[in-house]
């Protein structure tokens, strides 16, 4: 690592939440009713990490389809109810999040509603008080940096002394464009049975497949125990 850390910024799905999986199957399911079959891989493959009106467009260029009006709303309506109902936090997180050192956020491609929704569900919230931030609120999402240096600008942390915890080839980029230090998360139930295209396409960047492993690659972000 090439400066100190002083914040580190996590993705929220498949990396503080394990949600991928749930999401994906209820785009799938939805858009099997709309006549466009998709399978876990093409998701994985090609929405990880965007946020829905990428995922729309992806569609639409592909499938040479508009989805509905209300496809997006039934989207999110559904995928709330699936994390009301199975929904978990990754393997370990809990237990780095409480033994945290430094500030912390969240930057996600996700909705606001949806993001609010999945930290209650899992009781998350207490951590990240006031510092959770969407795409919502800036121009353009992942790949771009724009998010990752709202979030640094926001906390009040230069990029450079940023740690950002993804798990899409999209979240990657974005932090390596925001100039920050990255972690490859792969422990999502996503990621475990298929191939990374993360590893594929940076192969450099340090991948972490289990929480367990988290202080031992960064002991210095581990508080002190008195």
């Amino acid at each position: 690592m090439k400066d100190k850390i002083e914040l580190v910024i996590f993705d929220c799905d498949g990396v503080v939440i394990d949600s991928e999986v749930l999401s994906a199957h209820v785009l799938i399911e939805l858009l099997h009713q709309q006549q466009i079959d998709i399978d876990s891989d093409y998701v994985q493959q090609h929405f990880l990490g965007c946020s829905f009106k990428t995922v729309s467009e992806k569609i639409t260029q592909a499938f040479k389809r508009t989805l509905p009006d209300r496809f997006e709303e039934n989207y999110r309506e559904a995928l709330l109810a699936k994390f009301a109902s199975s929904l978990q936090p990754t393997p370990g997180i809990d237990a780095v999040l409480q033994q945290l050192a430094v500030a912390k956020c969240i930057a996600t491609s996700s909705s606001p509603a949806r993001t609010a929704k999945a930290l209650d569900v899992v009781n998350f919230s207490r951590y990240f008080s006031n510092s959770v931030f969407t795409s919502s609120e800036v121009k353009h999402g992942k790949p771009a940096p724009d998010l990752f240096l709202h979030a640094a600008k926001q906390m009040g942390v230069l990029p450079e002394r940023c740690l950002v915890i993804e798990d899409s080839t999209a979240g990657i980029s974005a932090a390596l464009r925001a100039g920050m230090q990255v972690l490859h998360y792969s422990g999502g139930q996503h990621l475990r049975h298929s191939i990374n295209p993360v590893i594929k396409h940076y192969p450099e960047i340090i991948n972490l497949s289990s929480w367990q492993q988290f202080y031992t690659v960064f002991p210095t972000l581990k508080q002190v125990e008195q």
